[in-house]
């Protein structure tokens, strides 16, 4: 029986560039989703010891008790499954030498075959009759692509046959996206001939990261972005896991350069007005974004969670310290959440590693930034004498003077803050308003001490806002928003 919000899960897989790697991809079952990773943990008593890390597709059975869909050897069991069930959308056989034609097919065609896939899972399921039933994507990179052009190309009928316009039809609730090329795939200065050389040849498909293809794909206008849904999915139902690690994936690097996960940049790696989280994680490979327990963490609560928090900076005002003629300033605004009772941040946008906020002194004002969305899960393995969510925000804003847009050395001290502290929030059921929220600074002992007044709009949204004041080491203000609401 379908008992929302577990619906059947369906993983979709990246790229693959040679024909080798097509051959890679389809010996295995699970298509590389079921690789975690090992890695080096300081415990308790300061010794360092292997942490293992099993795979998000692993976890997913251990914690919520989902179900393998493959069943007798087949790719396609006919049921009877578990709508609880996890299923791998193993698109690339059909480009196998061993298992297909070896022929490369368009993005429209697996898109196409995405739906039929979906279908059958509904038969196998048993919902062929359900009007609620539902999955969740899970795709990597391409994979991404491939869950969008299903979603918002015109060619691509619904579930029912017909031409797309009500989402719900497609029978998708959410998606979730690990290091997807939302906004294509760039080129730094230098390499931007690179480009027009991988459009132009189009091998192996290459050309679906170049702008005039991806148009096609996701059937939009010269006047809309890459990446923007076209209003046809939510983009609120849509999580953007973005990787900050360029160091450590293959020779695309030297092309992508900095500010990227070594193969799609950090500005193009989320969809417009999705929920979305940073961190340190590269493309793919044993450092890949996939096989880490911050994306996991991040997807369970996106998929599960009970509560959605959005964080936004409505205004920040920050005083240049001096009276030099044309200072100005430039502020890197680091944030890093954590929530109680993981080990691992869920979100962390830092300067090191080019995704922090970077704001100007003359735009520091009138320019809202919004810093991340979290979803908040009950855990059952937690406190349960303590009836609160909680979870803090690691606030840094570091400071680069210039003078007529030269650095200025002579006021630079590398790692200065401005401003530096940890803000604690717990978030409980409230009386009148569905939630209560208490908040505090680390900087007065870690304790959330002081209640939020929230307004609620008509649509049960409860919005609450923070006023900052500090006047040392200089005058800071700002306005943190909060949106809470219920998920699921």
């Amino acid at each position: 029986m379908l008992k929302p919000p577990y619906y059947p899960i369906i993983y979709v897989r990246g790229y693959a560039g040679t024909q080798d790697a097509v051959e890679d991809t389809v010996s295995t079952p699970y298509m590389g989703f079921n690789l975690g990773s090992t890695k080096y943990r300081q415990t308790s008593a300061g010794k360092i010891a292997p942490y293992v890390f099993e795979s998000p597709l692993i976890r997913l059975m251990k914690d919520h008790l989902y179900q393998d869909a493959f069943h007798d050897g087949q790719i396609l069991p006919q049921g009877p499954v578990s709508p609880k069930s996890i299923w791998i959308f193993r698109y690339y056989d059909v480009v196998s030498k061993d298992l297909g034609t070896g022929e490369r097919k368009e993005i429209e065609f697996h898109a196409e075959e995405l739906r039929q896939f979906i279908l059958h899972i509904r038969s196998a399921t048993g919902q062929d009759s359900n009007k609620d039933f539902r999955v969740y994507l899970v795709a990597h990179s391409m994979g991404g692509l491939v869950c969008r052009c299903y979603l918002q190309n015109d060619k691509i009928r619904d579930l029912e046959g017909k031409p797309p316009g009500d989402w719900k039809k497609k029978g998708v609730d959410k998606l979730f996206t690990y290091a997807t090329p939302h906004g294509g795939i760039e080129f730094r200065k230098g390499f931007g001939w690179l480009e027009g050389l991988r459009d132009f040849l189009a091998i192996n498909n290459a050309d679906n990261f170049g702008e005039k293809r991806m148009r096609e794909i996701l059937s939009l206008k010269r006047n809309l972005p890459l990446h923007s849904l076209n209003n046809r999915f939510p983009a609120n139902r849509v999580f953007c896991l973005v990787g900050t690690n360029s160091q450590d994936y293959g020779i695309a690097k030297k092309a992508v350069g900095p500010n990227s996960d070594g193969l799609v940049q950090i500005k193009n790696a989320h969809v417009k007005k999705s929920a979305r989280a940073y961190t340190f994680r590269s493309h793919s490979g044993a450092y890949g974004i996939v096989n880490s327990e911050g994306g996991y963490r991040n997807l369970e609560r996106f998929l599960f969670g009970n509560t959605q928090v959005k964080v936004n900076l409505e205004t920040l005002k920050i005083e240049i310290p001096g009276k030099k003629k044309d200072l100005s300033a430039t502020y890197y605004i680091e944030n890093c959440v954590s929530i109680r009772g993981l080990p691992i941040p869920v979100n962390k946008r830092t300067k090191d590693t080019f995704s922090a906020s970077f704001r100007s002194s003359d735009a520091l004002e009138n320019k809202p930034s919004h810093l991340f969305t979290s979803f908040l899960l009950k855990s059952a393995r937690l406190n349960k004498k303590r009836q609160s969510l909680g979870f803090s925000i690691h606030f840094r804003i570091l400071p680069l003077y210039h003078q007529d847009n030269k650095f200025l050395p002579d006021r630079h001290y590398e790692g200065q803050v401005v401003f530096d502290d940890r803000l604690i929030i717990e978030v409980s059921k409230g009386g009148e308003n569905p939630f209560k929220v208490r908040y505090g600074w680390g900087s007065n002992n870690f304790k959330a001490t002081k209640t939020m007044e929230f307004n609620i709009d008509k649509n049960n949204l409860s919005t609450a806002v923070i006023q900052l004041n500090q006047n040392r080491p200089v005058n800071l203000t700002a306005t943190i928003r909060f949106e809470v609401s219920v998920w699921n």
